[in-house]
């Protein structure tokens, strides 16, 4: 018997309402999920994390491999108790990681030979390498292993990489050796290129999955790229499977995402920004360092119900992060995750209550984003 199941509670357009129910738990969507690529997310404590209130985590297979390995994790008991996380996780395969090694990598059909960046050791890792570094770390959900090309490859490129995916995919379902208890998501690719696109669907929904991945989205194409190829895939996937784009993590790509009929997101870009001290508001992102906030003693958004914003003035966490004071950066972190977890709830609420167009619009207009229908 499945531990997986989605339910579409609401529909408002493209925009979805849904339930998605995992081993270790309820996924609310749409859902922002914070990036802990080492099984940590930067700066935060899993009690500090916790508070944000994230209804489901990612982990990164690439990264774990290399440091600590999986078998150290399989003998902590995964994941969740190596970690001390009792929510749903993901982990992602390591095709994006292996894409950005590309001076340290060579692809071949049987899978990618790379150098570990730090040590300089030489490993490879096929679709079935990975599918047993993540059965060994234990997440709800994982990756399929793909290629993943980058934003401005030609058009003959992408469809090789493409077809090298789903070549990928069928080795991938074939080595998953836990498929009652951790689901394996397909990932789309094709680039910028509607037919490459669409044909991907057409191969990855081939497969019984719990749910579906666009991937490719965040490798250096423009913002206005991303949107038209997210709009334009998104319907294309089974409306009754949670729907997943990959590596985006503005307010604005999460609006963007939800309003196309996105599910759930992933990026590690809260917890980036704000250790170089930037924050997010409802009018866009702001530097904490810049001086007008030298004797500002209001929250750094008013009514958010954060840690930071409950108990810290603007002032104090400028001066924290003008001297590279760690708590700083913490602060902030908690301030960023807490934002879009938030966001992607107030989402969620104005779908069931059929008032997602108002939500989007007053967002967008707040953002002085181009709304576009």
């Amino acid at each position: 018997m499945s531990h997986f199941t989605f339910q579409l509670q609401a529909t408002q357009g493209q925009a979805r309402a849904g339930n998605f129910l995992t081993p270790h738990g309820q996924v609310l969507t749409p859902a922002f999920m914070p990036v802990g690529t080492h099984s940590t997310v930067k700066t935060l404590t899993q009690n500090q994390l916790a508070q944000t209130q994230p209804q489901m985590i990612l982990a990164n297979a690439y990264h774990l491999y290399l440091r600590p390995g999986p078998a150290l994790i399989q003998k902590a008991g995964g994941l969740h108790r190596w970690m001390n996380w009792r929510g749903p996780m993901l982990t992602d395969s390591g095709g994006f990681q292996v894409f950005s090694l590309s001076k340290h990598r060579k692809i071949t059909e049987a899978g990618v030979t790379f150098r570990d960046p730090v040590s300089g050791a030489a490993h490879f890792i096929g679709p079935k390498e990975s599918m047993a570094i993540q059965n060994a770390l234990g997440p709800d959900v994982m990756m399929a292993f793909d290629e993943c090309p980058p934003g401005q490859a030609t058009f003959e490129q992408v469809r090789s990489a493409t077809e090298r995916t789903h070549r990928w995919l069928e080795r991938c379902f074939e080595a998953h050796a836990r498929p009652d208890d951790q689901a394996l998501f397909p990932i789309v690719q094709g680039g910028t290129f509607e037919s490459l696109r669409e044909g991907s669907v057409q191969a990855v929904t081939q497969y019984p999955a719990h749910g579906y991945a666009i991937g490719g989205v965040s490798v250096g194409e423009s913002q206005d790229k991303v949107a038209a190829i997210t709009r334009f895939t998104a319907p294309l996937l089974p409306a009754d499977k949670p729907r997943y784009l990959m590596g985006v993590g503005t307010p604005e790509d999460l609006l963007m995402g939800i309003h196309a009929g996105i599910d759930l997101f992933d990026c590690v870009m809260p917890t980036r920004v704000a250790r170089h001290g930037a924050f997010f508001t409802p009018t866009g992102r702001q530097n904490i360092k810049n001086a007008q906030y030298t004797e500002d003693f209001a929250p750094l958004v008013e009514d958010c119900p954060c840690e930071a914003c409950r108990n810290h003035s603007r002032a104090y966490i400028r001066h924290l992060l003008r001297l590279n004071e760690s708590a700083g950066k913490t602060l902030l972190s908690i301030h960023n995750v807490s934002y879009l977890v938030r966001l992607t709830a107030q989402a969620r609420q104005a779908v069931l209550n059929g008032q997602f167009d108002d939500f989007y619009n007053q967002q967008c207009q707040a953002l002085k984003q181009r709304v576009t229908h």
